[in-house]
């Protein structure tokens, strides 16, 4: 679906349709669970998060101004619904990853993340960056966000985003042994 196809979606929905609401609902709803569980580490905060998400689409579409994009929107609304839970639960995990050893592993993470050993892993390490870290970097690395879009959903300056996003994959690198 195309940004033109969500558009359409949001008249329709606004106009009362609820099969508009449910077509985007079901195009976001992975994209919007994965960017919470990365942001959060479990499948339970994540799908509390993704809950959550689409109901504040649901009552808050009509504040939509088309600005950005409809992602964007939702993706900061999702930002905003995890670092929410985070702050309340106060989450912090301390664990290693092994396999980010070598640079070659580095870019194979986010490759073969099917795999759920690594899955786990990827999320613990991520749980230990400070939440705005671990934000710019789920958006730049995993969510493939330009830093504009990212800027647009956080509203921060493009500089301290990518110090942010530095200071993360430092941090990520470091914690192996790769860097002294």
């Amino acid at each position: 679906m195309s940004e033109q196809e969500d558009k359409r979606l949001i008249e329709e929905f606004l106009a009362g349709s609820e099969a508009a609401y449910n077509m985007l609902a079901r195009k976001y709803r992975s994209r919007i669970y994965w960017h919470a569980r990365r942001m959060v580490g479990n499948h339970e905060d994540a799908d509390e998060v993704a809950q959550e998400t689409l109901i504040a689409i649901y009552k808050k579409v009509k504040d939509f101004k088309a600005l950005s994009s409809f992602s964007t929107w939702v993706y900061k609304i999702t930002s905003s619904r995890s670092l929410n839970l985070i702050r309340k639960r106060k989450v912090k995990n301390f664990v290693t990853l092994d396999f980010l050893k070598d640079k070659q592993n580095k870019e194979d993470i986010i490759k073969n993340f099917e795999d759920k050993e690594k899955l786990k892993e990827v999320e613990k390490r991520l749980m230990k960056l400070p939440d705005k870290q671990r934000e710019v970097f789920v958006l730049r690395h995993f969510e493939e966000l330009s830093y504009n879009e990212i800027s647009e959903i956080t509203g921060q300056a493009i500089g301290t985003l990518k110090a942010n996003y530095f200071h993360a994959l430092k941090k990520i690198v470091k914690e192996n042994g790769d860097e002294k």
